[in-house]
């Protein structure tokens, strides 16, 4: 169990998972509760996590192998409280961590209370400083929302931990000779953010120079709290996750190992998980599940297998299967429909992600509109090009307040053309009012066979 609900992937409640078919059908066909501790085709997690491309750089290898091959130890990531949600780019590591846990390690997930008041060094400008109100408030979401990718029962339960539990009791003076003595200034200057930094027209403050010290500091306390030999984190934290492998060297006399992941980009080179300078939030107020859902549904052939290998826990076996029909058949989109499945259910819950998939089905003319669950459709036509119009407005107004047409002449030629619906039902005449019949009070207005809007009554 995780966090009182089924295991990751296989979303929430009693509920049965919906499964996708070869095509991309989605079923209520039951799967196994948990995914399966480690691939049967793996030897060790470790292969495991090279063959998903999640190892972009690590400390040594063959050590690191043996280290998760051998009896269980602990391990961390660290989550800072820089906005009150996680986004796909953590997400990488959630599922990182769960990973290794299912392989019977014990995972730490710790939030920056400490580290969230200071933030890590940007390539270009200094940070915001978030009040501490503020960021004792993010720092709640974001353990509530680490706390649902991992289990918390059994010989290897999860901990959550907060940093701000052992640096606010400490003094300055202490900070400098306890911590400080041990970091050589020009080793500091190397490291590739600080460096970035000091190049650029802003420089870089003392404040955010020193982050790499605390989140050293991090790594040497749960290595003698916990007994913590191994970090994870995106490679662009290098300098930082090796900041504390160096710190428990010097300060222990100890090994410690570190695994950086590589950071996402799409095959055209672009950045992953934005769109429009808008990043793909893990909390439901801020990125609906119906926006996740069709985020995965427009990945690219040349990037859905990876994605797969990332974000889900199908076999290697379930995904050479794809990676077979991506080949074959790619306008069925059948990875795609299963990535996205995969993903929102392990996110949102099983009935979130069914909720979503009808919703999508029948905007597209697959499914019964008056059906569909009111919230779900309402958040999904907010995605849409939309318009809010009075009760009973002709669909001539509405057209062209969504922006489906541009003058209500072309409005007009488009009815008696036989090109627009209204709530699924064809528009016969120019004399059509919008009444909001849908759930919610709400309509769906589509142009063609795959132009849609939603009107909002006011």
């Amino acid at each position: 169990m995780v966090g009182g609900a089924q295991l990751i992937g296989r979303g929430h409640g009693d509920s049965p998972a919906p499964t996708a078919d070869s095509l991309g059908r989605v079923s209520n066909s039951a799967l196994t509760t948990a995914p399966p501790a480690i691939d049967p085709t793996f030897e060790n997690v470790w292969d495991e996590l090279l063959w998903r491309g999640l190892v972009h750089v690590s400390t040594d290898q063959e050590a690191l192998r043996a280290l998760l091959a051998g009896d269980p130890i602990t391990y961390y990531c660290g989550f800072d409280p820089t906005a009150p949600s996680l986004h796909l780019g953590n997400l990488v590591q959630l599922l990182t961590l769960r990973r290794i846990q299912l392989a019977g390690h014990k995972p730490l997930g710790l939030v920056g209370g400490s580290t969230g008041l200071i933030g890590d060094p940007r390539p270009t400008a200094e940070r915001t400083l978030n009040t501490r109100e503020t960021v004792e408030e993010w720092v709640g979401r974001l353990r509530t929302q680490v706390e649902r990718y991992l289990s918390f029962e059994g010989e290897n339960a999860a901990r959550i931990v907060n940093n701000l539990d052992w640096t606010a009791p400490l003094s300055a003076i202490d900070f400098l000779r306890e911590i400080g003595k041990y970091y050589r200034v020009g080793t500091m200057l190397k490291k590739d953010a600080v460096a970035a930094r000091l190049n650029s027209d802003e420089g870089i403050s003392y404040t955010e120079f020193s982050y790499q010290i605390l989140q050293g500091m991090d790594f040497l306390e749960l290595y003698r709290q916990y007994d913590c030999v191994l970090q994870t984190g995106g490679s662009d934290q290098w300098g930082n996750l090796t900041s504390g492998t160096d710190l428990i060297r010097r300060a222990e006399g100890a090994s410690a190992h570190a695994i950086g992941t590589p950071l996402i980009t799409n095959s055209d080179g672009t950045k992953f998980g934005k769109s429009e300078g808008n990043a793909i939030w893990l909390d439901a107020e801020m990125c609906s599940p119906y926006r996740m859902y069709q985020f995965w549904l427009s990945t690219a052939d040349a990037d859905v297998i990876e994605r797969l290998k990332v974000f889900t826990f199908l076999t290697r076996a379930e995904i050479e299967e794809y990676e077979a029909l991506v080949e074959s058949e790619p306008f069925r989109r059948a990875a795609q429909k299963r990535l996205a499945l995969e993903v929102v259910a392990t996110v949102h819950g099983i009935d979130a992600t069914a909720a979503v998939i009808a919703a999508s089905e029948a905007l597209f003319g697959q499914g019964d509109l008056t059906a569909l669950d009111a919230s779900t459709l309402r958040t999904a036509l907010e995605e849409l090009p939309h318009a809010t119009v009075d009760a009973g407005s002709p669909v001539v107004d509405a057209l062209v307040a969504t922006g489906l047409v541009s003058s209500l002449s072309e409005a007009r030629r488009a009815i008696s053309q036989g090109g627009v619906s209204l709530d699924g039902a064809r528009v016969e005449d120019d004399s059509a009012t919008v009444q909001g019949t849908l759930p919610g009070g709400v309509s769906v207005l589509r142009r063609g066979k795959k132009t849609l809007a939603g009107v909002f009554l006011g």
